[in-house]
């Protein structure tokens, strides 16, 4: 059994957290944790050696420098690629200067659209006329569930404003969204949304309160190996949809 992940620590959240090369469509996005920007601050900006990053983030050297690089080859791919860069996620705690004896915040950022408590679940839902959408890629709307001791507490409906594949992990990241729940989704949207820690309940149909209430009470039933081959291209004639490709 893998030993769990040592929680980071990290002086405070990034006053920017989004970056986007100019006149060029922002439809892949590239995630960086919040650790991984301590790590490049610590190093690259304030110039101190791995072993002194280490020591701040309260982690090994070998896991500052792990950290790190992940940090470089993300930033490039953002420069070299010209994809949009948000700094969300990870597993992190915040010390704000003080003894480090701040809450661990684990897959969770602090900047977001709409406010959300610390001890709050907040699960998406692809959204459409009460239903779950069935192609992630091409969702106009989210319905977002904010729990709390296992009870819904707020439900909030928010749009994507157009958002392609890659862009919608990191709107739901930049929401702090915990956990998704849709139909098909592709390959690389997982991708997205793993790296952003979010959790992925994918294969999933009906009504989407039932689906959130189902989840909560451990019932829902979804595909852990769901796939959507059509998620890089158009439906042609809108004529089908995910469902009846057989994304499930």
């Amino acid at each position: 059994m893998p030993r769990p992940q040592r929680c980071r620590r990290v002086c405070e959240e990034p006053e920017f957290n989004s970056f986007s090369p100019e006149g060029i469509p922002n439809n892949d996005v590239v995630i960086l944790t919040v650790d991984e920007y301590e790590a490049i601050r610590l190093v690259d900006l304030q110039q101190l050696t791995h072993s002194q990053a280490a020591q701040q983030m309260d982690v090994s050297r070998t896991t500052a420098t792990e950290i790190y690089n992940s940090a470089r080859i993300k930033i490039a791919d953002c420069i070299v690629n010209g994809k949009k860069l948000i700094v969300t996620g990870g597993n992190y705690r915040l010390c704000r200067g003080g003894g480090c004896g701040g809450i661990c915040r684990k897959q969770t950022g602090n900047h977001a659209y709409t406010e959300k408590g610390n001890n709050t679940m907040r699960i998406a839902v692809t959204y459409e006329n009460g239903q779950i959408f069935q192609h992630f890629g091409h969702t106009e709307q989210f319905k977002l569930y904010d729990v709390e001791d296992g009870k819904i507490v707020r439900e909030e409906i928010v749009f994507t404003m157009g958002n392609g594949h890659g862009a919608l992990a990191g709107f739901l990241a930049m929401n702090k969204v915990d956990t998704l729940i849709c139909g098909g989704i592709g390959g690389g949207a997982q991708t997205a949304l793993a790296q952003a820690g979010i959790r992925l309940y994918g294969g999933a149909s009906g009504s989407a309160d039932d689906a959130v209430q189902a989840f909560l009470a451990g019932t829902l039933g979804y595909d852990p190996d769901v796939k959507c081959s059509h998620h890089d291209h158009e439906h042609g004639d809108g004529a089908h949809t995910c469902g009846s490709h057989g994304c499930h």
